[in-house]
């Protein structure tokens, strides 16, 4: 993972946007949050979905690796904030939001006691398979029972092309998450036409989804 800090440090930040994700917008009420909760954004970066989510008056905690990203999202949002050492991380805390800066592994139950949800729209495909693994292993490990996950994926014939991001299927979704979680796809659709960059390097399709869902109560 130590790979994204370099790309940070070189600007080489083709997956970052500059505008909400429609997905979000268009979603984010089967989260079933009110104002004032608190939401998980994994592997943030400088996404402006953070500030969408504020917005709305829910409150974020964020984990990044590179702290030129986080601290290009509170200069480039004109947002204050504070910066302090906590549990091995840099924190840094703004009006109902904290990122921390470090290793996302790193991360125990403890960092995130108040979260009620997760926004995952790019840290599940940004690992390649192994990592993929691992990464819902420690999401299961740290976050509490109920708690929903809204997660974005993209899937095309991976032969065509590397990643990241990477193909994930709904049926790797399915058996990551399996046992652990109820998961339901709201949405899918071959969105090629709007991808020039898959079109030119011949990949057939690219299939974008949103899943829903939701730790099982032990």
């Amino acid at each position: 993972m130590t790979d994204w800090i370099s790309r940070w440090k070189n600007n080489r930040i083709g997956w970052h946007a500059d505008q909400i994700n429609s997905q979000l917008i268009g979603y984010l009420e089967n989260l079933d949050l009110s104002a004032g909760e608190t939401i998980f954004v994994p592997l943030c970066g400088k996404t402006k979905d953070m500030l969408y989510l504020l917005e709305k008056q829910i409150n974020v905690i964020g984990v990044e690796m590179s702290s030129i990203a986080v601290e290009q999202f509170f200069l480039e949002n004109n947002l204050s904030y504070s910066i302090s050492k906590m549990d091995g991380f840099i924190l840094y805390e703004g009006k109902g939001i904290r990122i921390y800066c470090g290793n996302y592994f790193d991360l125990e139950c403890n960092h995130l006691q108040e979260v009620r949800a997760v926004y995952d729209r790019a840290s599940l495909i940004a690992l390649d398979e192994e990592l993929r693994q691992k990464y819902v292993k420690h999401l299961n490990d740290i976050i509490a029972d109920d708690v929903r996950i809204l997660l974005l994926t993209l899937n095309y014939p991976q032969h065509q092309r590397s990643g990241p991001p990477f193909a994930v299927s709904r049926s790797e979704v399915d058996e990551l998450f399996k046992g652990s979680f109820h998961s339901r796809e709201l949405y899918c659709i071959n969105d090629i036409e709007n991808e020039p960059m898959f079109q030119n390097l011949g990949v057939d399709f690219v299939e974008k989804a949103v899943y829903l869902l939701q730790k099982v109560r032990v």
